[in-house]
């Protein structure tokens, strides 16, 4: 499956200075976030089937745009994990009307390193 035929991907800057930081020391890092996209994502937005594991944030200061948190992210780097691998993945999925949705990727994070999502880091890009 190509996720291009479904929703555009977009990373933030910050996104990419993340994954680079993560993708050191867990190297399978971007073909596990492949995985999660065509996955749970898909399933989740397209086939709008409900996924343990993947909700919205509540409580952010932002209108319109849902900003979802996966804390179900399998990752191949930490074997024995599963799902439950500690790494979490905070993005925004845009509905459009005449184009194609996008996934906004804006954080990811292993839950050890810290606690929550970048509220923010959210807020700047999204807020109105």
């Amino acid at each position: 499956m190509r996720i291009e035929e479904y929703f555009e991907v977009i990373r933030l800057q910050k996104f990419e200075k993340d994954m680079k930081k993560l993708s050191k020391k867990y190297r399978t890092l971007e073909d596990d976030l492949m995985r999660f996209l065509k996955g749970q994502v898909y399933m989740h937005h397209i086939n709008g089937q409900k996924v343990k594991g993947l909700y919205r944030i509540p409580g952010l200061k932002i209108k319109g745009n849902k900003i979802y948190k996966a804390t179900r992210f399998s990752c191949q780097s930490l074997r024995g994990s599963g799902s439950y691998s500690g790494i979490r993945v905070i993005y925004a999925y845009i509905e459009k009307e005449d184009d194609k949705d996008e996934v906004v990727l804006i954080e990811i994070y292993y839950k050890g390193d810290k606690k929550n999502e970048d509220r923010d880091r959210i807020e700047k890009y999204f807020g109105n």
